[in-house]
């Protein structure tokens, strides 16, 4: 294990720290608490949040309980009860492999809990990208021409999701359909793949951060992350995999004595597509900066520039193919915001701006959990920076005044950097904080109608 897993907390914790932890999460279920009051009389005064009858998540609320809600507790349950002594004792690989499995297992299990069809059913959505992906017609003409359909008032616009995201997310799923796995349950498992799959990318991050310890600590709050409730299915559960994995090869290249040039290269490439996902990760900049500063040190200033310059060039590359392709990044996103003022929804939420900027961070608190708060109560240490990167990348989105509610799917590339705060909590309460976690999950999933 690394000399790195000394930036853990592994003493006893005394009661002030036990205080500070259930404090801030007391604060903050008050806070969604009062924005959710707050969202209900705004409603009720005459606004429209646009939130399907939501006032902090979206969806109103409308239980649903049935036998299937055993399969997300089995779940929780198997992982409360082994997780911790599982990522304890499994073989490396085989933890990072376990991770990701018990991530998807989870996240199936809390979208089958209301209906056997809502995994594919989110993807299947006029709004979604497999409505125009029958539209995609050659590499070139298909992104030269992209731009063309994103304004409302177009001659064929593209669907909401399609018009708010650069090209890159309609050609995957596009591209998924030319290699026969067409229709809504291919993309869900797609997005449910991606989604699982930064699961592993953080533990490979956390461990080049501060040492294999905290990385097995985090593992099974990754895996029972609230979060999974909009993974199955959500598109951005694929732009949080994408997105995560170039990041956990950048700090594997950081941490990397000599040599990790092809990482950090790759590491850029994987970020620059994640450009052409959602113009929103270019926040994730941040964090992809402070997983290489954090090994500042050891590197010197040299070695951090190689490394940045390394996944700058990879970034440039994949700016190069859409360019020559036809599509010219920054005048996407000028369009796209455009599309975002000019949506139904933007002139009456904007209305409220000053709710959404608070609604937003208690949605991105809910699907984080508690055992995050907790962890961040705290957390010390060269792993800190992850947390607050992400936490800096989600103030980035907030300010930008483009991204009004639904952050409990739009914030995932974000919200599953904060995982790595619960390596702070200690040994013999871990199992509390994963029980009270899974627990938000399913009562998310059974009692909130989501259209995800």
């Amino acid at each position: 294990m690394s000399a790195a897993v000394d930036d853990v907390e592994t003493a006893p914790v005394p009661a002030s720290g036990r205080l500070a932890r259930c404090g801030l999460v007391v604060l903050v279920a008050v806070g969604v608490l009062v924005v959710w009051l707050v969202g209900r009389a705004l409603t009720r005064d005459g606004a429209d949040l646009h939130l399907r009858g939501g006032y902090v998540l979206v969806g109103g609320l409308d239980p649903v309980v049935t036998g299937r809600v055993l399969l997300p507790v089995v779940v929780a349950a198997a992982g409360v009860l082994w997780g911790p002594s599982l990522a304890r004792r499994l073989r490396w690989p085989w933890l990072l492999a376990g991770s990701a499995a018990g991530a998807a297992a989870w996240a199936v299990a809390l979208a089958l809990s209301s209906g056997w069809g809502r995994l594919a059913e989110p993807m299947a959505s006029k709004h979604e990208y497999l409505a125009d992906v029958d539209r995609v017609h050659g590499f070139g003409s298909f992104l030269s021409t992209f731009i063309d359909s994103v304004p409302v008032d177009s001659a064929d616009p593209w669907v909401t999701h399609v018009s708010g995201h650069p090209p890159g997310a309609l050609l995957a799923f596009a591209l998924l359909d030319r290699l026969g796995l067409a229709g809504a349950g291919w993309a869900a498992v797609l997005c449910v793949a991606g989604g699982a799959l930064a699961v592993p990318a953080v533990l490979v991050t956390v461990r080049a951060v501060a040492g294999e310890a905290a990385a097995r600590a985090v593992a099974p709050f990754a895996v029972l992350f609230p979060g999974a409730v909009w993974i199955a299915t959500s598109a951005d559960a694929l732009f949080a995999g994408v997105t995560a994995w170039g990041i956990a090869l950048l700090a594997l290249a950081a941490a990397r004595a000599s040599g990790g040039h092809l990482r950090a290269l790759a590491g850029g490439l994987l970020l620059g597509l994640s450009l052409f996902l959602s113009f929103g990760l270019a926040a994730a900049g941040l964090i992809a900066l402070a997983v290489v500063l954090v090994q500042r040190r050891r590197l010197g200033w040299g070695g951090v520039t190689r490394v940045l310059a390394l996944a700058a060039v990879g970034v440039l590359a994949v700016f190069a193919v859409f360019t020559l392709g036809g599509y010219w990044w920054f005048e996407g996103i000028t369009v796209d915001a455009q599309r975002v003022r000019d949506g139904a929804a933007y002139e009456d939420r904007i209305a409220v701006h000053s709710y959404f900027l608070a609604a937003n961070l208690a949605a991105g608190a809910v699907a984080a959990g508690p055992a995050v708060v907790a962890g961040l109560a705290g957390l010390r240490g060269r792993l800190l920076w992850l947390p607050l990167a992400a936490l800096g990348a989600m103030a980035v989105s907030n300010a930008s005044g483009l991204v009004l509610g639904e952050t409990e799917r739009i914030w995932l590339p974000f919200l599953v950097w904060l995982l790595p705060a619960t390596a702070s909590l200690p040994a013999r309460s871990q199992r509390f904080w994963l029980a009270a976690s899974a627990l938000v999950a399913i009562v998310v999933e059974v009692v909130v109608r989501s259209p995800w």
